[in-house]
Parts: structure tokens; sequence; C-alpha cells
């Protein structure tokens, strides 16, 4: 079985080849992904399916990537959003940090780098959830023993 396998991407980016080459390699890899070339695309379908991550170029047609993640984040909270840029800046980088991101990758990249941070980022976002799954249980048994005291104090 693929390390990946069933997590489902959102691939964002203008370019018709760049998603095209994206979706073959990442469902090469098992991942069920769907692509938009522009911001409100995207947030259309995270409104719809969840994803585990998304991959952002910076600039799309109708805003800039690091718009994006903004309100990606008011869809899927907990989404891993990725950065990809043909334009590196300071300034954009910064801005992306401030709003989220989780990586920034600056094309050209080659295909080990880019899955190699893919999968770093999912592997931190199943340990997130795992520990807030664990804070969960620990939760409801303290509340459990919390209320069974309670119970018996009134009937003693």
């Amino acid at each position: 079985m693929k390390e990946m396998e069933g997590t489902r991407i959102l691939v964002v980016d203008d370019e018709e080849g760049i998603r095209k080459s994206l979706k073959a390699v990442l469902e090469e890899e098992g991942c069920l992904v769907d692509t938009a070339e522009n911001g409100q695309e995207a947030i259309a379908r995270s409104k719809t399916t969840f994803y585990n991550l998304a991959l952002i170029d910076i600039r799309l047609p109708d805003m800039e990537g690091v718009e994006l993640l903004t309100s990606l984040a008011q869809t899927t909270p907990r989404m891993v959003k990725i950065i990809v840029t043909g334009y590196p800046s300071l300034d954009n980088a910064i801005q992306a940090v401030n709003r989220g991101v989780d990586g920034y990758i600056v094309k050209p990249f080659t295909m080990e780098h880019l899955l190699s941070t893919i999968k770093e980022q999912l592997r931190k976002q199943q340990e997130a959830a795992k520990y807030s799954e664990e804070k969960v249980k620990e939760y409801i048994e303290s509340r459990a023993k919390e209320l069974d005291t309670r119970a018996s104090w009134r009937t003693s």
C-alpha cells in the first residue's frame, strides 16, 4: 500500500499543464486529486469536498494565492496548504506565513522534493489529529469521573 493512498488533494493552478502533471503524479501515489484553475473554483470545491491538502499557485487569475489561504482556512480549517510559486519573494513568503501556509515550494521543483514536502506535511497533520483525539478522550474520561463522583456523593 502506498504512503499517501486515499489522501484527497486539491491542485490550484491556472496553467493546465501543471494541473495535469501534478494530478498524474499524485494519482500514481494513490491520491484522490481534484483541480481548480482559479481561487473561486478552489473555494467552491472546498465547500463540498474535504481535502487533506491543497497545492496553491501564488498567482491566480482572480486572486493571489495568499488570499486563497484565508478562504480555505475558513472552509477546511485543518487542510494542509502549500504555496507553489515561480515568483518567490520575501514579501509573499511573509504574507503566506501570516495567513497560515504550511509549506512553500519554489518552481522549478523536482517531483521528489514536492512529494517529500507533501508527505512531511501529511505526517504532521496526522500527528496533530491524533493529539487532538487523545485530548478529547482524556477530557471525556476526566469528565466521566467527575460526574461519577458527583453522583456517588448525592447517593451517600
